[in-house]
């Protein structure tokens, strides 16, 4: 695999989307992470546009490579545009996901992995955190993902912990996949509902092995007390040699 390549098509798609209002509008939205990474030489980008029922917006687009070191890992930066309480805000937030053990049926995958945020409007870092996933499978058709981590908010400086547990449950011929979550963060907060539990419900549709499209219905991690329903795209392909 030629790693420049990769690197490349990353810095193609993160161009586009900061460029074009269009591939903003568009990846996957689930809080809970497998342990899971792509076999190396692959990449995707993941998009997706959230509306809330307080009229908040959350659009973003997030191209991945995977590449093998001395363990399988993951390169990503996710772009994103945000409304809030009427202000539209532009984030940036690169990501490293390292495998450190496969998943199997009956058996723990594991990882780690690390993201950093910027708030490219307000020109600063406002936090960043590190999560451990692991992924265990049930069947050929079931898995469990249990995510724990830690996130800084630097903008309050205040520190959470984070936890999460999902179900995928899919068809013999991957072409549906139901997927369910709950995940919140844990510390101290002006408003409990920062630290309140949340769940999300997800339908995924994959005709083709190369694109999926989900719908999710639930809350979201920020805390605002409302109801996010998001609609996500997945493109996959290769690039370079393996």
């Amino acid at each position: 695999m030629r790693v420049s390549r990769c690197i490349a098509a990353v810095a193609i798609w993160a161009a586009a989307a900061l460029m074009s209002t269009a591939a903003r509008a568009a990846g996957t939205a689930y809080q809970v992470d497998t342990s899971e990474v792509s076999e190396a030489g692959n990449c995707k980008v993941e998009s997706w546009v959230s509306s809330a029922d307080n009229r908040d917006r959350f659009a973003a687009v997030t191209p991945t490579c995977a590449f093998e070191g001395l363990r399988p890992y993951e390169l990503s930066a996710q772009f994103s545009r945000t409304r809030q309480d009427g202000e539209w805000s532009t984030g940036l937030a690169p990501k490293v996901k390292v495998n450190l053990a496969p998943s199997g049926i009956g058996v723990f995958g594991l990882a780690v992995e690390a993201m950093t945020f910027f708030d490219l409007t307000g020109s600063q870092n406002t936090g960043m955190e590190i999560v451990i996933p692991a992924t265990v499978r049930l069947s050929d058709n079931a898995r469990i993902n249990l995510n724990a981590g830690w996130l800084w908010d630097r903008v309050a400086d205040r520190h959470y912990a984070f936890y999460g547990a999902g179900l995928d449950l899919r068809t013999s011929d991957n072409v549906w996949t139901f997927t369910a979550e709950v995940f919140g963060q844990a510390g101290a907060a002006d408003e409990a509902s920062v630290v309140q539990p949340r769940l999300q419900t997800g339908l995924r549709y994959r005709p083709i092995d190369q694109f999926n499209i989900d719908v999710i219905y639930g809350r979201n991690i920020y805390g605002e007390n409302a109801n996010w329903i998001t609609v996500a795209t997945t493109v996959r392909f290769q690039t370079g040699e393996k």
